[in-house]
């Protein structure tokens, strides 16, 4: 795969900027082939292409929600040269690979040479700097593991029986009062 053009990028991000839900924009990267693997059943929400989209690989049913941050290299080779008044130091880049079934929170920040997945979750704004193990929620920064998929997704199917009597015809009082009377029966 070779890199994405500036201007193709500038085209997919006023494209991306101008369509509205996870879906449909997933639909707009897919189509254009700007990551190295674009899986199926994903949710983009972020507003624009990473840079260096080529180095990133997203496989199936990953969400990512409003305002994350993909970053596939860094600058430091610039502060190095500068001190040595040269040219010997070079970009880094890395990868990026998120595996099947992932959610990233908003407002994160995915470093490169990281694995997130498969099974897992990251938190809104946490700086993932490691590899994410599979099955695991992570939140921080930097991000570590604080809990399980598999505990959340317990506490949300009792959550679903505490909520079998919402009723989506309530208007926003009566909606209010449900859930606050709902979060008090704890």
């Amino acid at each position: 795969m070779k890199r994405v053009s500036k201007y193709k990028k500038k085209f997919i991000n006023f494209r991306l900027k101008n369509t509205k839900g996870g879906k449909k924009r997933s639909k707009v990267l897919k189509n254009a082939k700007v990551f190295y693997k674009y899986g199926e059943n994903n949710e983009w929400h972020p507003s624009k292409v990473p840079s260096n989209s080529e180095l990133i690989a997203i496989h199936n049913n990953v969400i990512v929600a409003a305002h994350v941050y993909f970053c596939t290299h860094d600058l430091i080779s610039t502060v190095f040269n500068n001190q040595v008044n040269s040219n010997e130091y070079k970009i880094f880049l890395g990868t990026i690979e998120i595996f099947d079934n992932v959610f990233i929170g908003a407002n994160s920040t995915i470093m490169y040479n990281t694995k997130i997945g498969p099974n897992a979750i990251v938190a809104a704004g946490s700086v993932v700097t490691k590899d994410v193990p599979e099955g695991s929620i992570v939140g921080g920064n930097p991000a570590k593991v604080i809990g399980s998929v598999n505990d959340l997704k317990h506490k949300r199917s009792i959550y679903q029986e505490r909520i079998k009597s919402f009723n989506l015809n309530m208007n926003d009082s009566q909606l209010i009062e449900f859930l606050w009377r709902k979060e008090n029966e704890k």
